[in-house]
């Protein structure tokens, strides 16, 4: 078969650098936009920090691909050599902002503080490593979640060590002696079973906790109260008090050793809504709009440029460049420019469509809204929604939200009538509040009350809306 040439012609739609570069910066919370400016900041010494003291100069490209054979005086080669002043002396902080160095992390892991306990442990080399690889298996959350005769081969074949199961067990009993309470156990019944037998000092309500986690504990998971009242021949007051004590155990006492290593995410609302006189107003972070500006500089250095005529390679490659930085400034400045009115005019909708929640902080006041209600009203794309909702928070009168909170599905009533699913889980949520904890409310009963308020619900439908609500099913749920 033969080779052929042929031209054809078709339309496609591409996405320009700064269209590309907008929707990144669409879906950047607060945060991350601070980091993203001080990023191009520093990879651009054409764009900087502060309001534009005059209108932006409009600049000509196209004079600057013509006359090549011009003569001119201007050298600005320096710019290309890896000593140039912009790459030595560009200063990105305030005036007020400290010089910090890289910090080093000076956490302590988990298994470090443990073996740290094992040297008051008067243990031999032998019984010291098998302490080590035991704590090596213990998981974060404080449990040995290896088998001791995995164990025992682990010490054979990795570290040439002959030792029983018994010799690790006892090893191991000693691990569980040391802080927090409850480190190396192998499952819940014995985590807690630890933590207990360090609080008996004599009280019968310890005693009878201690005596439930090691005879019926299947029966305490269960909540077959019944059972274990009938079986320790005690009434429901001694059990309330020893099931109070269980409570008060630490499952995962790993845990208990990482909280002041714990980072925890700062959230910085990007948008605030608040009443005025029965009106709602909108206002946007002040991170979310910066003052950025071209740097006059490199704008001065490209007109002195144009007075002249480039001479050599070198000058037309330093004129390339600064041109091409400039272009990115500008295209940078819009982008955050646009980004801000996207932000304003999507959140102002939502505002809009949901004011009688914002008006009211009733969240049965939420109406139904999908990504593309808002898509409709603003006249813009789905996707760009999508991105602007994600990772976004909003300070109300009622507290801080994300603006994915505001979006659910529909639902209807016998009325024929739309509501937000969340006005059904609201109900729902206050109905098991509500509810006799002796006998919690089926998904069947919760079911037969929606449907007395008039929502047309299934049970599956109710069972889904329950566990998207972390609420257990009614038998986990009872209380003495």
């Amino acid at each position: 078969m033969a080779l052929k040439q042929y031209l054809s012609q078709k339309l496609e739609q591409r996405l320009s650098p700064q269209q590309i570069q907008l929707m990144k910066l669409l879906q950047v919370p607060t945060m991350e936009l601070e980091q993203r400016i001080k990023q191009e900041i520093e990879e651009n010494p054409a764009l900087e920090e502060g309001a534009d003291e005059e209108e932006e100069d409009e600049f000509d490209n196209e004079e600057f691909e013509e006359d090549d054979a011009k003569e001119e005086d201007f050298d600005i080669s320096d710019y290309l050599n890896d000593d140039a002043d912009y790459k030595t002396q560009v200063n990105n902080k305030g005036k007020d902002e400290e010089e910090r160095g890289i910090p080093l992390s000076g956490e302590i892991s988990f298994q470090d503080r443990l073996s740290g306990q094992l040297q008051l442990l008067y243990l031999d080399d032998n019984q010291y490593l098998i302490a080590d690889t035991i704590i090596g298996n213990i998981d974060e959350s404080g449990y040995l979640n290896r088998e001791i005769e995995a164990i025992v081969d682990d010490l054979a074949f990795s570290a040439n060590v002959s030792t029983t199961e018994e010799e690790v067990e006892e090893i191991l009993l000693l691990i569980q002696e040391l802080d927090p309470a409850g480190i190396g156990a192998r499952d819940l019944r014995e985590c807690l079973l630890i933590q207990i037998e360090r609080k008996q000092d004599g009280d019968i309500t310890k005693y009878t906790a201690k005596k439930i986690l090691q005879d019926y504990f299947l029966e305490f998971t269960k909540k077959h109260y019944k059972k274990i009242v009938k079986k320790l021949e005690i009434d429901e007051e001694d059990l309330k008090e020893a099931i109070n004590e269980i409570i008060k155990l630490n499952p995962k006492p790993g845990g208990s050793m990482k909280e002041s290593s714990v980072n925890f995410q700062q959230v910085i609302p990007d948008f605030m809504v608040y009443e005025n006189e029965g009106d709602l107003q909108l206002t946007i972070h002040g991170r979310n709009a910066p003052d950025l500006k071209v740097s006059r500089d490199y704008k001065q250095m490209l007109e002195g440029y144009a007075e002249g005529a480039k001479t050599s390679k070198k000058d037309k490659e330093a004129v390339n460049f600064v041109k091409q930085k400039l272009d990115s400034a500008k295209w940078f400045i819009d982008a955050i420019k646009q980004r801000q009115n996207t932000l304003l005019l999507t959140m102002n909708a939502i505002m809009n469509y949901q004011k009688s929640y914002f008006l009211t902080g009733d969240e049965t006041n939420l109406r139904p809204m999908i990504l593309k209600d808002i898509a409709e009203i603003v006249e813009l794309d789905i996707s760009t929604i999508s991105r602007v909702a994600n990772s976004k928070y909003v300070q109300t009168d009622q507290g801080v939200f994300a603006l994915k909170y505001f979006f659910s599905e529909s639902l209807s009533t016998d009325s024929g009538e739309e509501v937000s699913t969340r006005e059904v889980k609201k109900i729902l949520s206050e109905a098991i509040e509500n509810e006799a904890k002796r006998k919690p409310l089926t998904d069947e009963k919760l079911t037969a009350l929606l449907t007395d308020k008039g929502y047309n619900i299934a049970r599956r439908t109710v069972a889904k809306y329950r566990e998207q609500l972390n609420i257990p099913v009614a038998r986990l749920r009872k209380e003495l």
